[in-house]
């Protein structure tokens, strides 16, 4: 299959329109979050639909996707339109602090694979820049965003390279969102360093929990049983 199309077991994303395609951060949050009964969901920055979809198999909420870029809400619309979630998703073409400043929705949960890059080199592309770097959505405007649109016992759930993951948790708490569970992702066993952090924020101090996943066991490819399992819904190969 091409690379525009990335097929999974219940759904197909096609991708030749957005500026950042089908990650591992993206099925990493989208398989990890537990929708827990959610009647409202908000996708932040949706790019291709792939989390919204991921939520919309696993649950029977209504599922707002938003994206500030015009060719990937189109792609995302796609997405959902040619997906058996039809009825669950809707995709709108906006920025979150403009649904911020115009909704009175709130929402049981929200999720973002939020642009990180605060002071790296910006790229050629312009949608791509926009997609991977924090100018058109800061920290800042994030936080207050889910201030303002979660519902008081909802959960924001994110994934965050682990330098920006620690910035966010230190500005999170200072705006009244607080830690409740966290999922470090390492690539390989032998290797120190960790690649990302999934966090899950509350409005209450709630009992926190945290682990570890590797991705891979001992060699490129070579997934761990734990890597497996959270992604097995949806992975063809798993």
């Amino acid at each position: 299959m091409s690379n525009d199309v990335f097929e999974f077991k219940k759904f197909k994303i096609k991708q030749d329109r957005c500026a950042m395609r089908v990650s591992t951060d993206a099925v990493l949050l989208g398989a990890w979050v537990i929708p827990n009964g959610s009647k409202s969901i908000l996708d932040v920055g949706t790019g291709t639909g792939v989390i919204a979809l991921m939520l919309a198999q696993r649950s029977e909420a209504l599922i707002t996707a938003i994206d500030i870029d015009k060719e990937s809400t189109e792609q995302a619309l796609l997405n959902v339109e040619e997906s058996t979630y039809k009825e669950k998703v809707r995709v709108l073409h906006t920025s979150f602090q403009d649904l911020v400043n115009s909704s009175s929705d709130k929402f049981n949960l929200i999720v973002t694979n939020p642009p990180y890059f605060i002071d790296s080199l910006k790229s050629s592309s312009e949608t791509r820049s926009t997609a991977r770097h924090t100018d058109s959505l800061s920290f800042s405007d994030l936080i207050y965003g889910v201030t303002k649109l979660l519902d008081e016992k909802g959960k924001f759930c994110l994934i965050l390279p682990t330098k920006e993951a620690g910035l966010f948790r230190e500005l999170a708490q200072s705006k009244g969102l607080y830690l409740s569970k966290l999922l470090r992702i390492r690539t390989r066993k032998e290797k120190d360093s960790e690649k990302r952090h999934l966090m899950q924020f509350e409005f209450k101090e709630t009992e926190f929990s945290e682990s570890t996943l590797v991705i891979e066991a001992d060699s490129h490819r070579n997934y761990t049983e734990e890597y497996k399992a959270l992604t097995k819904e949806y992975y063809i190969n798993f």
